[in-house]
This record gives structure tokens, sequence and C-alpha cells, in this order.
């Protein structure tokens, strides 16, 4: 018999079974700023759900990655996609709750609740998100054909969950996804070369056949896609079932899928029509324009989404930190510890400010407001190329907090890390972002008014913001030097705007020390070089999940 070697101390308790919306100060105060104060219920009970449920589901449906059947024991054909257990329990849960269509509701603040709930939900499992965003935001482009949005929509709105294979109007509820990019193209979608042949007459509203290939399909169990192919006028934007009006199973042949970084929970696929039934969505020839309206909504879900981890990285490196010892104290009570942990927060705060006011706009955009038009049509690709880049670096930081724990597959920070750079990625990356910034200060100069009109008031008592609006404006002034350095006028807009939005925070100290540490001192590279004088205790504590509830 051998003696014990060791007594197990100093071992943090790990961060679980928690309310994740009542353990988030930061977030409460933007929902009730935002509009969406008459959701608290909702949102406190789907806080509960996460913190318990979808924690426990997350980790089982990226263990058991999904599994694609092309063939049955006969032979026949059937591409389908198998998945555990957890990942229907997931989806029943997210589509049940709101997450698909609590926006359409046409509730005030619906927009701003369904996004906090997204927040929530991704925290703990994002795989999920990709199905449950492409069938939310499918509603405004569906919305361009209204005979084929009086049939899918209220499939869509069914707020149920049903995988079963069978056609839609025999379900309980439906999902939708989308399928764009091509090998030779990528984000340049005009270079598709998938054809469309009609069936009859052509025009919108119409049948044709589909045949091609589409090099990124995700979610391919979903009942209906929104896909380009080209019409002799151009590319069209066409809705392409999973069965043919006459029930018979519409092909659309799964060749394999992604063995992607992360994202293991969702499934991705390569996909060919091999003359595959599918009815035009508005213009042919403005395929583009048409589902541009879906990716515009799916690009706010990634600046929800890269918002959300990183809120579950530092609530997980602050409650260890406050529990492990080392050289005599609490990490969390290091000097540079703190000056790290907080300066974390900070930037989780901001991401999650920006876009959640970002979700208001929206709200405020479809009610008719011009001036939230404008600032939705500018500060989606710059908050979708800044929060969603500046994830993964916060999630890294987050696990150097952690130690060695923090790269460790039994905690989620790794399965976080994995999952940062497909938001960054998906809808256009980085550079097709800041493309869109340019081409939007260039067709509809009012969008840099009304970005001016929003920061400015603040920059008059904030020289760190005036200087940003100024670069700002030399930077669009520049027409000579502007395609180069986009980037640099997107971040500047992208700070800016957090800044106005975090200038007028609840609590003097998160001011305070954006500020300090991004408005007067620019953006690091690099987290924890906040400058003295800030009471970065009082920031830690606000973003501690447990301390707030």
């Amino acid at each position: 018999m051998f003696d014990a070697t060791h007594e197990v101390l100093n071992q943090p308790e790990p961060l679980d079974q928690y309310n994740a919306y009542l353990g988030d100060t930061a977030l409460r105060a933007a929902v009730r700023r935002e509009g969406a104060a008459a959701f608290e219920d909702r949102l406190q009970a789907y806080g509960y759900i996460a913190g318990h449920e979808i924690l426990e589901l997350g980790v089982l449906a990226n263990r058991h990655k999904p599994e694609l059947r092309t063939h049955d024991r006969y032979g026949h054909r059937v591409d389908q996609v198998e998945f555990h257990p957890s990942y229907h329990r997931l989806m029943e849960l997210g589509i049940s709750h709101g997450l698909s269509t609590l926006t359409w509701s046409g509730q005030p603040g619906a927009r701003v609740a369904r996004s906090a709930l997204m927040y929530l939900h991704n925290q703990f499992e994002a795989g999920t998100m990709c199905p449950i965003t492409m069938t939310h935001a499918a509603i405004p482009s569906l919305r361009l054909q209204p005979e084929v949005a009086g049939i899918w929509e209220a499939r869509l709105l069914a707020g149920a969950y049903d995988p079963s294979f069978r056609p839609a109007e025999a379900k309980n509820g439906v999902t939708l996804g989308m399928a764009m990019t091509e090998k030779q193209g990528g984000s340049d979608v005009r270079a598709n070369t998938t054809m469309a042949r009609p069936l009859a007459t052509s025009g919108p509203g119409q049948a044709y056949e589909l045949i091609g290939h589409k090099w990124f399909c995700s979610a391919p169990m979903s009942d209906a896609f929104l896909s380009l192919a080209q019409t002799p006028e151009g590319p069209g934007c066409f809705l392409v079932p999973r069965w043919r009006p006459d029930g018979s199973v519409n092909p659309i042949r799964i060749q394999r899928l992604k063995d992607k970084l992360g994202n293991h929970s969702n499934a991705s696929s390569e996909i060919e029509y091999p003359g595959t039934w599918a009815q035009l969505i508005g213009e042919p020839g403005r395929g583009v324009a048409s589902i541009i309206r879906m990716v515009g909504e799916t690009r706010l879900d990634c600046v929800i989404g890269s918002a959300a981890l990183m809120r579950q990285a530092v609530a997980q490196a602050i409650h260890h930190c406050h529990q492990r010892l080392a050289f005599g104290a609490s990490l969390d009570r290091q000097p540079l510890m703190m000056n790290v942990l907080a300066d974390l927060a900070v930037e989780s705060e901001a991401a999650m400010r920006l876009a959640l006011h970002l979700a208001a706009r929206f709200e405020q955009a479809s009610a008719g407001d011009e001036l939230s038009e404008l600032l939705a049509r500018i500060a989606t690709p710059v908050a979708k190329y800044w929060v969603c880049k500046r994830a993964v670096g916060v999630i890294n930081e987050a696990q150097e907090c952690m130690g060695g724990a923090g790269y460790v597959e039994e905690f989620i920070l790794p399965r976080l890390y994995r999952e940062a750079p497909v938001n960054a990625i998906w809808e256009g990356s980085g550079n097709i972002q800041c493309l869109d910034v340019l081409r939007a200060l260039e067709r509809e100069p009012r969008c840099l008014e009304a970005l001016v009109a929003l920061i400015e008031p603040h920059a008059r008592s904030e020289p760190g913001l005036a200087l940003c609006l100024q670069r700002i404006q030399d930077g669009v002034g520049d027409s000579a030097g502007r395609p180069a350095g986009a980037r640099r006028i997107v971040e500047d807009i992208a700070v800016a705007l957090q800044g106005a939005l975090m200038l007028d925070s609840d609590t003097d100290q998160v001011s305070e020390a954006f500020r300090a540490g991004r408005l007067q001192a620019g953006p690091t590279s690099l987290y924890g070089q906040l400058p003295k004088g800030l009471d970065l205790e009082a920031l830690i504590t606000r973003a501690h999940p447990v301390a707030a509830a």
C-alpha cells in the first residue's frame, strides 16, 4: 500500500453552474441602455440555461463531431449528416428560446434582446450558432420575393426545431443555410461558375435548374439554402430546398465535410448541384444585392459571437486568478496580472457594447431611422473587422492568465481559441470588410456624416477621441492612399465608435480606463499596458462572473 505523495492545494474551483446573465454586470447595463429591459426575465432564464445545460452540451457536441453518410447500405445516395444528440438539444434550446425568431416579432427591443441571447449561448457553444444565425438572417432576403416568403417565412418563424429529413411542409419548423463561395472565387462571388437554367419561364420567383459546385456550404442538413448561380443577366440568388415541389429529394450532393480548425459541432461541407431545383429570389443579375441582406445579418452575428467568446475567456481567467495563489497573494491582486485582467475586461466590454449598440441601430433602421441606417451600413463591416480580429488575442492572453490550465482540453479555453478565427474569416475576411467600408464611404458620403455626428459630441471633451476623428477624416480624404491604408482607417473608426460608447458608460472606472488605455495612449497590440492611476480592482470585480451575480 502506497502513501499519498502530496495534498492537492491551490487549485481553483471551476467556473460552471452559474447564471451567465446575472453574472455579467456590463451586459445587464447594456441591455437596459439599448432598450431591451422588457426582456430581462427572458435573458435571466436563458443565462441560467447557458451556464448550466449549454455548458455541458457544448462539451459533448464538440467531442462528437458530425458524420457524413453519402449512401445507405444498399448503395442509394442519401447525402445526410448525422449529429450527436447533444447537438440536437442545443439547436432545440436556441430555436425554442427565440434566437432565430425574436427579432422578427416586431416588439420594441426584440433585436437587442435576441442579440443578448445569442451572446449568452455563444459563450458556451458556438457551432450551433451557424445554422441558427443563417435561419434568422434569411428573412430579409426572402422578403424580396413575397410569394416565396409567404410560404417559407412562417416555417422559419415557427420557433420549433425539427431535425427529421422530410419535406418542409411536413415539419414543425425548418432551418435555412447559405451556399455562396466556390473553389475558384472565394470572396469574389461574381466569379462563380455554377449555372442556372430556367425550367420554363425565366424571372423572379420562377423555377430553375442549377449545375455546379459550392466550396463551402455550412449546415448542409438545413431544409433549404440561399445560393448564387449565373443567369444570362449575371449572378442570381436562388432558394434551393432539400426537397422538390413534387415530393422527391432534390439532388444536392454532399461531397465531404470540412476538417476545420474549430467549430467542430457544426458541419461545413462541399456540395455539388447536378441539376438541382431552385427558385429565383429577386431579379436575375441582382443576386449579390439580394443575398447581401442575409450577409449583413450574419456579419452582425459574427460580431456578437466574437464578443461572446471574449467574454467567456475573460470570465474564466478572472475566476481562475481570483482563487489561484502565487508569490504570497491571489493572482488577481498581483500588480502586473491586475493590469492584464483589467485591460482584457475593458476590451471585452467594449466589444459587447459595440455589438449591442449595432443591434439597436439595426432595429432603429428597420423602423425608418435614416441616421441608424447610415451608421449600420458603415459600422457593421467596421465592427466585424475589429471585434472578430481582437478576439483571437484576447482569448490567447486569457489562456496565459490561467497558465498551463488554459492550454489543456479539459478547460474551455482551447475550444474558444480554436473557435475565434472563424468569425474573422466567414462572411468576408478582414480586407473584404475594409473594402466594404471604403465602398460605403464612396457611394454614400452621408455615412461619414452620420459617423461624425455620433462621435463628435464626445470628441469635444476628449482630445484623444478628437485626434482619432481627425485621422479618420484625413484618411478618408486621401483618395490616393485610401485603398492601401484602409485597415488603419477602419481601426480608427472602430476605436472611435467604441470610445463614444464607453465614454457614455454607467461606470466612471470603465470610461476612464478606455480613455486612458485606448484614446490617449492609442490601442496596443498586447494587453496589460494600462497607465497608472486607474482603479484596476474595480474593473476586475465588475467583470468577475460570480461576484457580479
